[in-house]
C-alpha cells in the first residue's frame, strides 16, 4: 500500500461517492509501513475529495470528522468509547484475520511480533485497560488532532475521584 497520487484520487472519488460524516483511520505513526501509509492515504484522500478544481466525478465533499484509532499501548487517547456490548463481535472480527498473526509453516522458527495465541489475551487486556479508565468493562481509544468541544462540563461522564 502506497499513498500514491493514483490511490489518493481513487479514495477521493470514493469519499465523494459515499460522503461519510466521520472517517476512522490508523494512527499516523506505526510500526508497519502499510499502517502509516494507510493513514496518510486516507487523510490526503479526504482532503482531495473537497477540492473543487480536482477533475473527479462527484461534487466536492470533505468528511466532517477524522478520527485516529490505535491498537498500541502508550498512545494517549483523546477519548475512549465504551465497546462492552460490541467487544465479542470486535474480537471475532479481528481473530478472523488469523493469517496476519500466525506465521506460515515455513516461518514458524522465526520470531513473530505477535502470534495468534498472544493476540486474544493482549487484545482483551488493552480493551479492559481502556475500559477501566472510563469505568466500563471494555473501551476503545481514539485520537483527534483538533480540540474537542464540550457543551456542559457538569455532564462529563467520567469520574475524576
Amino acid at each position: 500500500m502506497q499513498p500514491s497520487r493514483q490511490n489518493k484520487l481513487a479514495l477521493a472519488k470514493k469519499i465523494r461517492e459515499l460522503r461519510p460524516h466521520t472517517v476512522i483511520i490508523p494512527y499516523w505513526e506505526a510500526r508497519h509501513p502499510d499502517h502509516y501509509h494507510a493513514s496518510a492515504l486516507a487523510y490526503e484522500g479526504c482532503f482531495l475529495a473537497g477540492l473543487k478544481q480536482l477533475p473527479l466525478e462527484g461534487d466536492p465533499y470533505r468528511p466532517f470528522k477524522i478520527l485516529y484509532c490505535t491498537s498500541f499501548e502508550g498512545m494517549p487517547p483523546t477519548f475512549i468509547v465504551d465497546i462492552t456490548k460490541q467487544y465479542e463481535t470486535r474480537r471475532r472480527a479481528i481473530l478472523a484475520y488469523r493469517s496476519q498473526f500466525r506465521p506460515a509453516k515455513s516461518e514458524r522458527k522465526q520470531r513473530v511480533f505477535l502470534a495468534i495465541d498472544e493476540l486474544d489475551s493482549r487484545m482483551a487486556l488493552l480493551a479492559r485497560h481502556y475500559g477501566a479508565l472510563i469505568g466500563v468493562k471494555y473501551g476503545e481509544p481514539f485520537l483527534q488532532k483538533e480540540p474537542m468541544q464540550v457543551e456542559d462540563v457538569v455532564k462529563l461522564p467520567v469520574r475524576s475521584i
